[in-house]
């Protein structure tokens, strides 16, 4: 077998080395986070309920992507572990099992959109109105969903051998196209017919699947240390594939917590008006544009993570984690003086009437103040993550959504009656997490990285 020169994550100074892995991924995802935010501002224009409708899709549009993400956790901690070990043949086959993984996933996901769109909206709103864009959209996002996952996929082969350049450049391409395509395709401009919300959701796709065809090329050409081939993909290894899901199945079940977190939110918000559940929406997406850096960071950190576990450099991790910590907690605390300070500007991007105005500048005051709090739970995540121990993320995140958040925004609701009480569940949870988190660390880092 050829050699491989060493590869960076094992001799690069560490905090040169996270800010090379991470700081493309953190400016991708703030061009996503500003896709996102973009995308329902031009939604928005259409009306209130269109963003509504936007709004009330996401927990389903997030399950897909917590299906990718999750998969694509699992992919890069074996592979990366890997690479840290010299197991090349064992990296490789990690790549390709997971582009096979991820194909079996969009299949899945085109029932959904054709026979639960429908039901999904109808079991959230009696709104027709509503109904009729929100199931349009989201027929659309979940059908032609093979993009998302492919995409997703190639930006993380590229990630885990930190060729993280061009998982920026492949993720910005789709952005970009996507915020181009938005208004043309929206309101019929230059010629193209006006497809309202449906426009909004072919826009997304079509931005999606250039950068998936977009990343297959990065990696077949600059992505030396893996060889995709049609043969490794389908030609499965169930061992492979039990090690991916391993790591990736409880990342999954993390995510989409949440995305059952936002279903039965909304249900809560529903119940003081549809307005409350716009205000929701809004909030997701600008804390977007805080919380995806971090994210990207934490998408830097967790190769550095398992290659260095791989190569026993305990060193390296103790430094990876603690410049992470800060720089995670600087980006979040900007976050939170941008919510207190500027809600009425930002609410104003997204054409808020009055009433709208006054409910989201509360709740952006509230909401903000837990973001500090939840740097630390991103940091300790990715060693959980990275060092196949994502049961804890697991455990963590189900406790933070479904077991303190959800019962204490009901709670709020029962006792107060009102919606601007509603939003103090957020720091209560955090709260919890934050100590649990911490718990929890401390007995991995016992176990795992104390003995090398």
């Amino acid at each position: 077998m050829p050699q491989v020169q060493e590869n960076k994550m094992g001799v690069m100074p560490v905090k040169k080395l996270i800010i090379s892995m991470s700081l493309p991924m953190m400016v991708s995802m703030l061009v996503q986070a500003l896709y996102n935010i973009v995308d329902s501002i031009f939604v928005s224009q259409i009306n209130e309920q269109a963003l509504t409708a936007v709004s009330l899709a996401f927990p389903l549009q997030s399950m897909m992507i917590a299906v990718g993400s999750g998969t694509g956790v699992g992919i890069n901690a074996l592979l990366s572990r890997s690479l840290g070990e010299k197991r090349f043949d064992r990296a490789d086959e990690a790549a390709n099992n997971g582009l096979l993984l991820m194909a079996f996933s969009a299949l899945a996901f085109v029932f959904v959109g054709l026979f639960a769109s429908g039901p999904f909206f109808r079991a959230q709103t009696h709104n027709e109105t509503i109904i009729g864009y929100g199931t349009t959209y989201l027929t659309i996002v979940c059908s032609l969903s093979f993009g998302l996952l492919f995409q997703m996929t190639f930006e993380r082969l590229l990630q885990s051998t930190g060729q993280t350049v061009y998982s920026m450049i492949s993720q910005i391409t789709g952005a970009v196209i996507n915020i181009i395509l938005d208004p043309i395709m929206i309101f019929g401009l230059i010629g193209f017919p006006k497809l309202g919300v449906a426009g909004a959701a072919y826009a997304t796709v079509m931005g999606q699947s250039i950068a998936a065809v977009l990343g297959l090329f990065l990696n077949q050409k600059k992505n030396r240390e893996l060889h995709l081939s049609l043969r490794g993909i389908f030609h499965p290894r169930m061992a492979v594939i039990k090690r991916i899901y391993f790591v990736g199945v409880p990342s999954i079940l993390m995510m989409s917590i949440g995305s059952v977190m936002s279903y039965l939110m909304n249900q809560i918000l529903v119940g003081f008006s549809e307005t409350a559940a716009a205000v929701f929406g809004v909030y997701f997406k600008l804390q977007s544009f805080f919380f995806l850096p971090v994210f990207g960071l934490n998408n830097g950190l967790i190769p550095v993570l398992a290659f260095n576990l791989g190569a026993r450099r305990k060193d390296r991790i103790d430094e990876a984690l603690k410049f992470s910590f800060v720089l995670a907690l600087g980006v979040l605390c900007a976050g939170t003086l941008c919510f207190e300070f500027f809600p009425r500007q930002l609410l104003g991007l997204f054409n808020a009437s009055e009433n709208m105005m006054e409910m989201g500048v509360v709740a952006l005051r509230k909401i903000g103040l837990h973001f500090p709090l939840a740097a630390a739970g991103i940091i300790l995540g990715s060693v959980f993550q990275a060092f196949s121990r994502s049961y804890y993320s697991l455990i963590i995140s189900l406790c933070r959504q479904l077991v303190v958040l959800i019962p204490a925004a009901w709670i709020l609701s029962r006792i107060t009656g009102d919606v601007n009480q509603v939003w103090w569940c957020f720091l209560i949870a955090e709260l919890f997490s934050a100590l649990i988190s911490v718990l929890f660390f401390r007995r991995v880092y016992r176990q795992v990285v104390v003995p090398l």
